[in-house]
């Protein structure tokens, strides 16, 4: 997806200077693994997410990034932890230097999930040995190590 006219409206005014922006990160898990997306920018592996709008809450925001990206219908189940830092600072392609704050929320899948071939190339599950062997973004260790076992597993 293109950037919001919000954020285009800044780049119009700083170029690629460093800008810090919120954001919000799903926590989408089936049991004990955790559905990541290989990023077209990056080709790395991350969780979904993506940026708060003016105006907008940050759950309002994590449902459209979701369903933007996956076409996916999710349920927030609860708040793992809000992240930022030298962990979540990005250089694009293009050039343009961001550094986020993230809330990252629990959730559930409530429909089918795919990538939307513009921003994620690929969705896939992954329990936590197998994120830990992929090429990923480092900061999502940090997110998945927050996230408890699901309610009645040993």
């Amino acid at each position: 997806m293109p950037l919001s006219e919000y954020v285009q409206s800044i780049r119009d005014r700083i170029g690629n200077d460093f800008l810090l922006l919120p954001g919000v990160t799903a926590v989408i898990r089936d049991g004990d693994r955790f559905l990541l997306a290989r990023h077209a920018h990056s080709g790395l592996w991350s969780l979904v997410g993506g940026g708060i709008e003016p105006g907008e809450e940050p759950a309002d925001a994590l449902v459209r990034e979701v369903f933007e990206e996956t076409g996916a219908d999710v349920r927030i189940t609860g708040i793992v932890g809000a992240y930022g830092g030298e962990p979540m600072m990005v250089e694009y392609p293009n050039g343009d230097r961001v550094g986020y704050v993230t809330v990252a929320y629990e959730c559930e899948l409530l429909s089918p999930a795919a990538p939307d071939m513009e921003e994620l190339l690929e969705l896939r599950w992954f329990d936590r040995a197998a994120i830990a062997e992929l090429p990923r973004r480092d900061w999502i260790d940090r997110v998945i190590a927050a996230v408890g076992p699901m309610p009645g597993a040993p």
